[in-house]
């Protein structure tokens, strides 16, 4: 997805619908980052920095958090927390863990990754994670670790069985991981606190950067004695910041300030969605646009590659790829609704249907 994007100049007014990541911090944002006080976060100075893991591990219903500086950081820095070199995590085949974060598990860590199919939800089943825990045999790679997501592809994961699953970890001697990126997304959709959503789990990554609408950062939380070990993975990865508390103090007021309009994303994203459906070259399954995504199949012959008919009409879409020829439109706090007409117009002059 990411390899075809086109280069775009720098504009405020370009629609991006990549993701939820391409926001830009807000005036009042921007203040809060002017007025942080600072310290050396190295040397565990700096109170803005220190504020805001204690506000995340409390919304999260864990002991401590260590801030870090991407969600892929934050992951990375969890599974070289729980494993040693030649132990194995359990994960999903589509997460963003074995996809998109470089193999840093087994290049960096020598962890062993074990990936099983989504199920038609788009999480683990509890009884498939049991039955790919390794016996305690020399010719078996040890499991420590199961990763699970919440959202994913910005669908609400089965509490259910995430619970089932963690139960499975535990009774096996695991731990239980989650990459929470957009947790968020799921709180406000669900109403359920993030606390109860990952308190079966023992570790989350928190992003700040996705939905929240911080330029850069994620908080990972957990016991004590494990966010002292991530302290020094975090070292270990170069993850030491120093005067961290203007980056800091984007994420705190992301937490006051931009959590329940996620609500807002997720309309936006629905009310697109059914439009988009309409047109017979596009296959959407209104049904999984839980939160803030819409994926598309794009099974009609549109005029030329999508993302530059888009691009000339001021936005920027992913071009479709793989076998369903498929893309991904995010809603974010820098899209309006408004916008929507403008999206669904680009569509139909792509596809050469009528309005």
């Amino acid at each position: 997805m990411y390899a075809s994007m086109p280069k775009v100049a720098n504009s405020n007014r370009l629609i991006d619908l990549r993701s939820d990541t391409v926001t830009r911090p807000s005036a009042g944002m921007r203040e809060a980052m002017a007025n942080a006080e600072v310290g050396d976060d190295v040397f565990g100075d700096d109170p803005t920095v220190s504020a805001l893991e204690e506000r995340v591990a409390d919304l999260l219903g864990k002991e401590e958090g260590v801030f870090v500086s991407s969600g892929t950081q934050s992951n990375l820095t969890a599974l070289l927390s729980h494993c040693g070199r030649g132990d194995e995590y359990i994960g999903g085949t589509e997460y963003h863990i074995p996809k998109m974060e470089a193999g840093g598990a087994a290049v960096l860590g020598g962890i062993s990754p074990r990936h099983l199919p989504l199920n038609e939800k788009g999480g683990l089943n509890a009884a498939d994670v049991e039955a790919a825990i390794q016996d305690d045999d020399p010719h078996y790679a040890v499991s420590k670790l199961v990763c699970v997501e919440n959202t994913f592809n910005g669908m609400v994961m089965d509490q259910g069985e995430i619970q089932r699953t963690a139960a499975v970890a535990h009774a096996n001697d695991m731990k239980l991981h989650i990459d929470g990126a957009r947790l968020m997304n799921a709180v406000v959709k669900s109403g359920t606190p993030a606390s109860d959503l990952v308190a079966c789990a023992d570790t989350v990554s928190f992003c700040l950067s996705k939905g929240l609408g911080a330029p850069v950062g994620s908080v990972l939380c957990g016991p004590k004695q494990f966010i002292y070990r991530a302290r020094r993975a975090r070292k270990m990865l170069g993850g030491g910041l120093r005067q961290a508390g203007v980056l800091a103090a984007c994420g705190l007021y992301a937490l006051q300030h931009n959590v329940d309009r996620l609500a807002e994303d997720h309309a936006n994203a629905h009310a697109m969605a059914l439009r988009l459906a309409e047109f017979p070259g596009l296959n959407i399954d209104v049904s999984t646009v839980h939160t803030n995504m819409i994926w598309i199949d794009v099974s009609g012959e549109g005029q030329g590659p999508l993302s530059d008919h888009m691009l000339s009409r001021g936005m920027i879409v992913p071009e479709p790829g793989g076998a369903n020829r498929t893309t991904r439109l995010v809603a974010h706090l820098d899209f309006e609704t408004a916008d929507i007409d403008a999206v669904v117009d680009g569509f139909a002059s792509w596809l050469g249907a009528a309005q």
